[in-house]
This record gives structure tokens, sequence and C-alpha cells, in this order.
């Protein structure tokens, strides 16, 4: 089968700077992939050479089988792109921006699909509204709607709820895992890495311009199983063999105990490791007053992968 999206060692230089070091992946056709990683990573430069808005300066990506350069048209009609900035005509309405949008494409007698993508992002009651007249949030359905309104099979999702409320996060989320689950493939960039780990069964992590992840999401929480476990004990300090344990927790530290009690978070690599650490705490002399056990998130994990790639 083709790959939905298909990038081999591409290169991207802006005088000196070298945005994107060689990056190589595939995206297959109906995942649910994540481009992550922080800022100036270089994941929109990414998205900008799939979408044909900037070009390589060596390597080569496809999508669906085009190139983007070589057969840039039939890349482009398989590609619908929600782009970071809000960026929209202000002399048109909601209904007419979007019917522009479809002629782009060549397509006429549009509406009926207009129609369900307006009431899928709760738009209706905004169709004839102007462009102008919309809220930030508003205005950012407009831009998803755009995206889809030539039912491209391949989605790319760059940062779409970032300054949105919570309402559009659930409906958008609903109508995209539709869309996925119709055989669209989605690749979603976000800082909100809650909706990555929920929303994407595989990830890849960029780092100043590389790829150092790509693995099942799954994959990446087993790899990084490590918990935490927050204590609050007291009558004694905690024991020096659990002290190359303890790591950074500044949530759980920074509402301090009372009567001279102390606050720890202790790093344990899986369940079996909780019985020697309480053994060595009733050693120590230690009473436990609170305990709460953290499963590994995929932030905890980004943060260890940032890190170890240094």
């Amino acid at each position: 089968m083709t790959a939905a999206i298909q990038i081999r060692s591409v290169v991207k230089r802006y005088g000196s700077f070298e945005a994107l070091r060689g990056v190589s992946l595939t995206v297959e056709q109906g995942e649910f992939f994540a481009l992550l990683g922080p800022n100036g990573a270089g994941k929109t430069t990414l998205i900008s050479i799939i979408a044909g808005l900037s070009r390589a300066d060596a390597g080569e990506v496809s999508v669906m089988g085009h190139n983007v350069v070589g057969d840039f048209r039939a890349a482009r009609r398989a590609l619908g792109v929600v782009p970071q900035e809000l960026v929209f005509d202000p002399f048109f309405t909601v209904r007419e921006t979007l019917r522009i949008t479809s002629g782009y494409y060549g397509i006429r007698r549009n509406d009926d699909w207009i129609d369900e993508i307006l009431a899928n992002l709760d738009l209706s009651d905004k169709a004839d509204a102007n462009m102008r007249a919309l809220s930030g949030g508003m205005k950012r359905r407009v831009l998803v709607a755009q995206a889809l309104v030539h039912r491209p099979p391949v989605i790319v999702l760059d940062e779409p709820t970032a300054g949105v409320d919570v309402e559009l996060r659930q409906t958008l989320w609903q109508f995209v895992r539709r869309l996925n689950r119709d055989g669209h493939t989605i690749v979603l960039t976000t800082h909100y890495l809650e909706e990555a780990q929920e929303l994407c069964s595989r990830i890849a992590m960029l780092k100043q311009g590389g790829v150092v992840a790509l693995e099942r999401t799954s994959t990446l929480l087993r790899r990084f199983a490590a918990g935490r476990l927050r204590l609050q004990i007291s009558g004694a300090p905690l024991p020096t063999v659990l002290a190359e344990r303890t790591v950074a927790d500044a949530a759980w530290q920074s509402e301090g105990p009372q009567d001279g009690a102390e606050r720890v978070t202790l790093r344990v690599d899986d369940y079996t490791a909780l019985e020697p650490v309480l053994a060595a705490l009733r050693e120590g002399g230690c009473h436990i007053e609170e305990m709460e056990l953290l499963r590994t998130d995929l932030e905890d994990v980004f943060v260890q992968i940032m890190k170890e790639s240094r």
C-alpha cells in the first residue's frame, strides 16, 4: 500500500541554520500520527515542505505517492492542512469562504458537504457571518473546515486547538476521530501531549531538526515505564538508600506539609519496586502519612527523551 506521507532524508537550511537535518519517516494510510517537539524543533518547517509552501534543500517528500514538487497538483489535492496561524479573508462570509476554497480544487456544487462540515464544527449558525465578525476560536474552526472542504485523504493539523475553548476541542476531536475511522490519515502537531497520547497510535519526536523518537505510543510508554511515588513522611528523614530515587516534583512540594513532615517524590521502575521502597521506609523509622502512585504519561516520556537527546 502506498504511504500516506513518505519523507526521505529531508534537509532544509536558512542560511547557516539547519532547520531539518536529514529527516526520514513514513506515515501509513489510515494512521492517526503525532509529530511532536519543542518550539524550534522543525515541525512547522516540515509541514510547510509537505504542503508545498517551502522546498527542501535535499531529500524528497510524497503525499499518497505524489511527489510534492514533481507532481504538486495531485499532492496538494490529497492534502488538507490546518495552519498554526489564523489566516483569513475579511471580505467574505464563512460559507463564501468555503465555496471559494472548494473552487480552488475544481469542486462545484459542494454545499451538501459544506453543510455537513459546518454542522460538525458547530458553525451552522455562523454560515452567513462575515469572517471579520468571528471570534478567534470560530476563525480556527473555519480553518479546519477549509482544510476538509475537498475531502482530502490526508489531513495535517498544526496546533489546531491552540487557544480555543474546551467545547471546540471536544467537538473537533469527535469529528476528526470520525474522519479517521472513515479512512482519513491524520497528522497532528500539538503541545497538549495528553491529546496526542489519547488520539495517536504512533508518534515521531523532533529536536533541533532531527528525529529523536519514532515509535508506537504504547511502545514509548512501556519503554519509559518508570512511575512516581509521592510520599508525605514523618518520624524520621528519608533513608539514605532511597535518596538516589528522588526526583524533582515542584507541584507536590509547593504546598509544604505541617508538623515537621517531609514531602518527597521517588522514581519507581515498576510495581515490584514498591515493596522494597516501603520496607526501607519502615526500617528507617518513617511513618507514611500520604502516598500516591502516579503512572507515566506522554509528558514524562517527552521530557525524558528531550533530556537524553541533548
